[in-house]
């Protein structure tokens, strides 16, 4: 009897230790975690380091970014924005923000990530140190036009030239300026 119970066991946490294979596919619209640590190699961009109102109220230039999750536009678009927080590193305040907590919110108040979105993601938003709009793009915005957006605000120079993708596996994706 005690010969089958401990087989018993080990047949349980054998069955217990079977690792199945992971199921993320970029092009779906299924959950399957934090898109930039899982698409883009880099989970430090979420949760921001700062709120727009503590960036506004510091006069720095906000680089607002809305997405979801379990959205595939925006898991496609993950890769760019970790490129934007290596490009520009502390020059700006990069915001990654899923849009949940958004839903259904209309606010007047400009230190709110509410007031700017439209309702379609990805979008990307560039502010001002003064708090003015310098750029609301909608869907895949090329990355250039970001930067460019983003070197009116700081006086800083954009990178030059195009930014092209590099993918490694079905997974992931560098995007890199050159």
């Amino acid at each position: 009897m005690t010969a089958f119970l401990i087989r018993s066991i080990v047949a349980v946490l054998a069955l217990m230790l079977i690792a199945l294979p992971a199921q993320a596919i970029r092009e779906t619209d299924s959950y399957d975690g934090n898109i930039f640590a899982l698409y883009a190699g880099n989970g430090s961009l979420v949760p921001p380091a700062v709120t727009l109102a503590d960036s506004q109220q510091a006069g720095r230039t906000s680089v607002i970014v809305y997405y979801l999750d379990d959205s595939r536009t925006s898991k496609a678009f993950s890769p760019a924005v970790s490129e934007l927080q290596r490009l520009w590193g502390n020059s700006v305040d990069l915001l990654p923000l899923t849009t949940d907590a958004l839903q259904g919110r209309a606010t007047n108040d400009r230190t709110d990530p509410a007031h700017y979105w439209h309702g379609i993601i990805p979008q990307v938003v560039v502010i001002n140190g003064d708090g003015q709009l310098l750029l609301d793009g909608e869907g895949q915005v090329p990355l250039e036009q970001i930067n460019a957006a983003i070197s009116e605000a700081t006086g800083l120079p954009a990178p030059q030239g195009e930014s092209m993708s590099l993918s490694f596996n079905e997974l992931n994706t560098e995007v890199i300026s050159r």
